[in-house]
This record gives C-alpha cells, structure tokens and sequence, in this order.
C-alpha cells in the first residue's frame, strides 16, 4: 500500500509513501555513473531508497542525474509477468527502476524503452521472489504508469502525476469522475435553489473527499490536494510536498496486514532537477536531506546512508 506523486512547481519534485508492517533494511543509495548496474558499466547517476542485496541496490525509488524518476508500487491480483519472444527485452520486475533510469534521460525515452518490453518473473535471488507491482514514471513534462498484466505490458500516460495500488490505472480515472464536483470554493446551492441553505463551515466544497485508507481513495485525495497546491520555492514546495504526502499516510495501528498494523515507514521527496532527496521516517518527521552532487558520481561504488529513524526534537527553551 503506497502513494507516488508527481509535482512541477518551480523545479519537478518527485517521490512517494512506502507503507509496509516490515523493514527490508532500506537505506538511501546513490549509484554513481560507473557503478555496473542493469547491465550497464556506465550510466547516468541514480539517487534513491533502496534495499542493498549483495552489493547491489534494489531501488523503491529513484532519480537519475536528468530528471527521470521511477517509482514502484504493490500492484497484487493484477500484477502479471510473462515470458519474452522473439526480439523482446527481458526486463526482471526487481530491476525496471535501474533498467529505465540507466538507459533513460527523459519520460518519452522511457517510453520508447518500453515499448518492446516484457516484464519476467526472475528472482533476484532466493529468499528474494519476485513481487506483483506497477510503476509510475515521471519527468518535468509527463508522467506514465507501467502495468503487466495478464494481457500483456500496458504503458499508458499519467495526467494526474499521482499513482497508488489497485485497480489498475484506468479504473482509478473512472473513480476520479465521481468526485469531478469538488472544489476548494465554498459549497454551491445546487441542491435546491429556492432552499435557504448558506455553507456553515469552510470546506464544504470538498465534502465527500474520501477519507479512508483504500488505494482509491488515496488517489483521489491526493490528486485533490495534488492539484490545488500552488508553486513555490524550495522550502514552499518540498513542504508542500510532504503535505500532499501526509495527506495519504497511513498511521500505525489503522491498518492490519498479516495480523501486523500497516504504516508509512518512510515519505520522500526528490528535486529532480537538483538531484537532492528529502525524507522523513515514521518515528522521525524531521526531514533529512542527501545530496546526489556532494557524491563522487565517477565513483564505481555505492554511496549509502542509513535512514535516520529516531526522532529529533528541536527544543526552545
């Protein structure tokens, strides 16, 4: 259960909520240009949250050094891998992060990639099995999601820069519709005119905004907000952001999985045009920051940093 989004203010912000009931020892990596990566010995620069399984990262998330970021989400009962033919390229479900972001520098590339792809079911190893999930793709000018289902690869456009879990993408435009009459204005009289009923309260014109913690209804309320939030500078937007974030966080103990409580085990978010990644964790909401740059991006090897999970309190008296 997760929430990917997708801004432009003033730069591309780009980032998501992991919400999981365990740890897989995440931290953030940055993969420089001469790290072998997806069968790459140079590539362009990657910042991510990745989990690092014998020596190699296995991205949640990720920007490269131009701006494409990639993000994967659970996508269960609808996530289907296949088999490939003929000329296709094979791309492993636990590698599409690093496929797309070492070969790609914009969205329409990606695109373009993937296009003759077929999404395999290759293990990365054992103890490590392949994961039913989807993607959202994104740049500073368009976003797209990428589904293999039982029909096949569908890559199709994202215009609402926002991607949660099931259903698939375009089930989640149809739910979109039937919230298309909210508005941050106050509350129109379309009921009945000729009633006298005046809003009594600021907000009204987003009542029925969904508020529970289903795949639907974090897309809906996030694309609201999404959509609502103005531009700013730097410390405007990455707040902003995380607001937008916040919005679809699930709080431990609202939600069981497997009889253990769900939550939002990190929120992140990176400008893609400065290559600098934001997080906060679930016991630590002070946002930490890593800077892809103040890495040596010719270096073969990994830059890790472990996430700081305690909490910082910033006291004033």
């Amino acid at each position: 259960m997760c929430t990917a989004i997708s801004f432009l203010s003033k730069d591309h912000y780009f980032g998501r909520n992991l919400d999981l009931s365990y740890h897989y020892q995440e931290q953030v990596a940055v993969a420089p240009r001469n790290f072998p990566l997806s069968g790459m010995e140079s590539h362009p620069a990657i910042i991510g949250m990745a989990t690092v399984a014998k020596g190699y990262p296995l991205f949640y998330e990720a920007t490269n050094e131009y701006g494409l970021s990639a993000a994967a989400l659970n996508f269960p009962g609808n996530g289907v891998y296949h088999k490939t033919f003929g000329d296709q390229t094979a791309i492993p479900s636990y590698d599409f992060i690093s496929f797309v972001l070492s070969r790609c520098k914009s969205t329409k590339e990606a695109r373009a990639l993937l296009q003759n792809g077929v999404i395999t079911d290759q293990a990365f190893c054992e103890g490590i099995p392949p994961t039913p999930l989807h993607w959202l793709v994104a740049d500073r000018d368009e976003a797209i999601v990428a589904e293999s289902m039982a029909d096949g690869l569908h890559i199709g456009d994202n215009p609402v820069g926002v991607l949660t879990n099931n259903p698939p993408f375009d089930r989640m435009m149809d739910i979109l519709t039937l919230y298309m009459g909210l508005s941050p204005e106050d509350g129109e009289n379309c009921f009945a005119p000729s009633l006298p009923m005046t809003p009594f309260s600021r907000g009204l014109g987003a009542f029925g905004l969904p508020g529970d913690f289903s795949s639907p209804s974090r897309f809906v309320r996030s694309a609201y907000v999404l959509h609502h939030t103005p531009q700013g500078d730097e410390r405007e937007s990455v707040s902003r952001f995380f607001h937008i974030l916040d919005i679809a966080m699930q709080p431990e103990g609202c939600v069981m999985d497997g009889g253990k409580f769900q939550k939002t085990l990190y929120s992140c978010c990176c400008n893609t045009d400065k290559g600098i990644y934001y997080y906060t964790t679930c016991h630590n909401r002070q946002i930490t920051a890593v800077d892809m740059h103040k890495t040596d991006l010719d270096s073969r090897e990994l830059s890790l940093f472990p996430p700081v999970t305690q909490m910082e309190i910033r006291w004033m008296n």
